[in-house]
This record gives C-alpha cells, sequence and structure tokens, in this order.
C-alpha cells in the first residue's frame, strides 16, 4: 500500500515537472517570435520612411507596437520602456513629417536588437 502512494506521487510529480517544462518552453518560443517580429517590423518601418511612405510607416509602427506587448522579459523590462518611449516619439514625429524620424526609428530599433542580445543569452 505505502509503494503505491510512493509510486503515485512519483508519478504526478513527473507528469507536473514535463508540463512546467513544457509550458516554459513553449512562452520562450512565443517571446522569442514576438522579439523576431519587432525588429523585422522596425526594420520595414525605416525602409518605408525612407522613402518618405507615411501612411504606410504608421500603419507599421502600429504593428511594431502590438509585437512588443509580447516581448517581455523581465531582464529587458527598461530596455522595453524606453524603447516604447523612443517608438511613440518616432510615431509623432512621422505624423508630423519631422525629418529626425528615421534616426528616432533607427535608435528604437538598436533598443529592441539589445533587448534580443539580452533574451537570447538568457535562454
Amino acid at each position: 500500500m505505502n509503494l503505491k502512494k510512493i509510486l503515485v506521487s512519483l508519478l504526478m510529480t513527473s507528469a507536473l515537472v514535463s508540463t512546467t517544462v513544457s509550458a516554459n518552453a513553449d512562452g520562450n518560443a512565443k517571446v522569442r517570435a514576438a522579439g523576431e517580429a519587432t525588429i523585422a517590423k522596425v526594420e520595414e518601418a525605416i525602409a518605408l520612411a525612407e522613402k518618405g511612405e507615411k501612411a504606410e510607416v504608421l500603419k507599421v509602427l502600429g504593428d511594431v507596437r502590438q509585437a512588443q506587448k509580447e516581448f517581455r522579459y523581465e531582464q529587458t523590462e527598461r530596455l522595453r520602456q524606453k524603447a516604447g518611449d523612443k517608438l511613440k516619439a518616432a510615431k509623432e514625429e512621422v505624423e508630423n513629417g519631422d525629418a529626425n524620424a528615421v534616426n528616432s526609428l533607427k535608435a528604437t530599433l538598436a533598443f529592441y536588437k539589445e533587448m534580443m542580445v539580452v533574451y537570447s543569452a538568457a535562454h
């Protein structure tokens, strides 16, 4: 009887651990995908801004805003906040036709790339 309890306990523990590992791997994949999507969209926005396509840049910046919400990792949270602030400033510059918009987008890209380096090093 006591052996049964031990075996059931071990079985339940191993199932719990494997579920946790699987959930963690899925979460890591989502964060990595969000980071890669964020970087790709900022690069797309830079290319469009250099061509002067204001409406398209604003649309892509909306996509960046959504993707960066999923690109969360505790050790990069301050960088994510700075990138979000820079992204907001860049969007305002694009809306106002400011020539500095491309530089702001490039600075935003640098923040996201730095976040990806930190995230990748830890995972």
